[in-house]
């Protein structure tokens, strides 16, 4: 085989081997990525896991846990936090709640509006 040849074929061998390498690394989504939350899923499950006795009915206190609402906090740092959380918090792992539910939790705890600023409530402004 001439060295041109020789040359010419290792050269289409790397580029092939490195736009497979490139489309595998695209086409594989990350394991970390969770799919985007399911807000009413993440209700009810707010309920069920019993996460409002603490964090109040609306994630806003009221019983031994601070306000969670309005949230701005994503998925991946919820489950972070959950499963090692700081103060009096138990951690949950993923054999008491999954991943999945848990993003489906911040789903519904970002769409939990901001309480409104008592100036714009014309009854609290009575004089």
């Amino acid at each position: 085989m001439k060295f041109s040849n020789l040359l010419l074929l290792t050269t289409v061998l790397a580029m092939l081997a490195s736009s497979t390498a490139a489309i595998a690394q695209t086409a594989a989504p990350s394991q970390s990525a969770l799919p985007p939350g399911n807000a009413e899923n993440g209700k009810k499950l707010f309920v069920t896991y019993l996460c409002w006795q603490c964090h109040g009915s609306m994630g806003r206190a009221g019983g031994a846990a601070p306000a969670i609402t309005p949230s701005t906090r994503s998925a991946e740092d919820l489950i972070k936090y959950v499963r090692k959380p700081r103060g009096n918090m138990p951690p949950y792992t993923s054999k008491s709640i999954s991943d999945r539910e848990l993003a489906d939790i911040a789903a519904y705890l970002r769409t939990i509006p901001k309480d409104p600023d008592a100036k714009s409530i014309p009854l609290l402004n009575q004089q």
